[in-house]
């Protein structure tokens, strides 16, 4: 499935050829589909290895990223995250970096892995605690590490708005997307945050996260990782049911005014993926609608 008009094209034995080239000792592995993203596919190498593509030279960025910083967050984090073992390097055949990492056990964040959704919602509330308290270590919100979560809710209006029209366009009749619109400029109106700036990981949400014995065990995906302001960190949350997000929400005791913006961040990224993704990837597009739709739910309910 291509999502991208400048997409490279990735196939099974494209990543055999790059294994035979830079990793001769893993070429001849077990290797099926491990799933894919918007930025990346996935393969499974063996059993303890996972190759990791981007889809984009423009995402390719975010693989160089991961190689050098999760190595210096892992070992300050409680709960595994990816681990690089090769950093691939282009070739003719595939013009991009991509990686290999240690493969982490693990189901996905649903409703048949995960029956206490409150201490998923704990859980996952401490993992941000411990990330948003880890030392820049030198880095700055600047270059990879500058993504538009994590500044100025300001500066994304001009395209939240084209989207929230293409909303209205596509899926009007079924989602009350003058709420949404209502939300967004209401978050706009407020005060800009003058916190200190923090490690984002920028997309926890479900699929981004993995459980084991019905807690969360692991965290994966760091291809959002920057540095900014945590209020777009919080806004996954409508992802999840009711009682994580109202756990997650006390265990971080975040006020009226975080939430409105974590909201308009979730509003943000739920209109952009219908947009963007309509007629390319339904599976996500259902994702951002549920999003928004909860949205909707919840501030009714408020």
């Amino acid at each position: 499935m291509t999502l991208h008009q400048d997409e490279v094209p990735i196939d099974e034995a494209m990543v055999r050829s790059l294994l035979r080239a830079q990793r001769p000792q893993w070429a001849d592995l077990p290797l099926s589909p491990a799933g894919a993203g918007t930025d990346n596919r996935m393969y499974r190498l063996g059993d303890d290895l996972l190759v990791r593509l981007p889809r984009t030279a423009g995402t390719s960025r975010s693989v160089r990223k991961e190689q050098q910083w999760l190595p210096r967050l892992a070992p300050l984090l409680s709960w595994p995250v990816p681990e690089p073992v090769h950093a691939g390097t282009p070739t003719t055949a595939f013009p991009l970096v991509w990686s290999v990492h240690r493969w982490i056990d693990g189901a996905d964040v649903t409703p048949e892995t995960v029956q206490d959704w409150a201490a998923l919602g704990a859980d996952l509330a401490e993992f941000v605690r411990q990330l948003h308290t880890v030392d820049l270590m030198g880095a700055t919100r600047a270059d990879d590490l500058s993504w538009y979560r994590g500044g100025s809710l300001r500066a994304c209006d001009e395209w939240v708005g084209r989207c929230l029209d293409d909303c209205r366009a596509i899926v009007g009749s079924q989602l009350d997307v003058e709420k949404l619109d209502r939300l967004w400029r209401a978050a706009l109106a407020l005060p800009e945050p003058s916190g200190p700036q923090v490690w984002l990981h920028g997309d926890l949400k479900p699929t981004n996260l993995l459980a084991r014995d019905g807690r969360l065990h692991a965290v994966i995906d760091f291809g959002g990782l920057s540095v900014g302001l945590p209020d777009a960190e919080h806004a996954t949350v409508w992802d999840l049911p009711p009682q994580a997000r109202q756990a997650y929400w006390n265990s971080l005791s975040l006020d009226d005014v975080t939430w409105a913006r974590a909201r308009a961040w979730a509003i943000a990224v739920g209109v952009s993926g219908v947009s963007y993704y309509w007629r390319t990837y339904p599976e996500f597009v259902a994702e951002c609608r549920a999003r928004l739709q909860a949205i909707c739910t919840d501030a009714a309910a408020r």
